[in-house]
């Protein structure tokens, strides 16, 4: 089994010059045009990658924790558990939680899939992947994170996490999603923050039921099983050599 990377300082770099320019307000039509199709491209590729990875679970968590952290040690275990429960792990593809959680996955013989980001400061994939893809725009990677998952899994992270989880709470606040188990792990950690989203409740922001869908738990074995039994409830996933959908057995 490799060695997991040295840890990776993220943030610390200027961003890649074009991609600051695409963010820059407008463009000379022509470079537009240009900028499109390269995006375009870049969706088109993630599809042709990821369409047949099976049933996805995405793990969100923080880069900057190492394998000595406690919380590593959790996303390693999540993403054994929920490997063999039959569920390809997805995550960002890079160190931290999400190593771990693909490690955790690859470990236990499960597939690992990373959509990884290109970073002036050179975030390389992890050690434990068994297939990824290296995108250019965030936003391109957060559908990919999205698109194939049946339940999200948010363990401590920083502003990233915090961008992907209410991301898709959004999402399924909304409707574009609907009843994707959403489970946050640490309950010490995210505490402050439900009490946070109760004053928004109170305040008439959003509804109580954006914060009910929100799961806390802290059990590995709990995330699995809960994530499991709902898939099978929900989207009519059964066991097999992997999980699959019903149909995909002609039932």
């Amino acid at each position: 089994m490799p060695e997991p990377h040295a840890p990776y300082r993220w943030g610390r770099s200027a961003t890649a010059p074009e991609v600051a320019r695409f963010l820059h307000g407008p463009q000379p039509r022509g470079a537009e045009l240009i900028r499109a199709i390269r995006i375009f491209a870049e969706f088109i590729r993630g599809f042709r990658a990821f369409h047949f990875v099976g049933p996805c679970v995405t793990v969100f968590g923080s880069a900057r924790f190492g394998a000595d952290h406690p919380y590593y040690s959790v996303a390693r275990e999540i993403g054994a558990r929920l490997a063999k429960a039959g569920f390809t792990v997805v995550t960002g593809g890079g160190p931290g939680i999400m190593e771990a959680a693909n490690r955790g996955a690859q470990e236990a013989g499960g597939l690992s899939i990373g959509c990884n980001i290109e970073l002036p400061s050179e975030q390389r994939p992890n050690a434990y992947l068994d297939r990824w893809l290296t995108f250019r725009h965030f936003f391109v990677r957060k559908v990919m994170l999205v698109k194939y998952s049946y339940a999200f899994v948010a363990l401590p992270g920083g502003f990233g996490t915090l961008d992907e989880l209410f991301e898709t709470a959004t999402l399924e606040q909304t409707g574009k999603l609907r009843d994707f188990p959403l489970v946050l792990v640490g309950s010490d950690f995210w505490q402050p923050l439900i009490g946070f989203l109760q004053t928004l409740v109170e305040s008439g922001t959003i509804d109580r039921s954006d914060v009910v869908r929100l799961r806390v738990l802290d059990s590995p074995q709990q995330v699995a099983d809960d994530i499991t039994a709902i898939g099978m409830r929900r989207f009519g996933l059964t066991y097999g050599p992997r999980l699959q959908r019903r149909w995909f057995l002609g039932e």
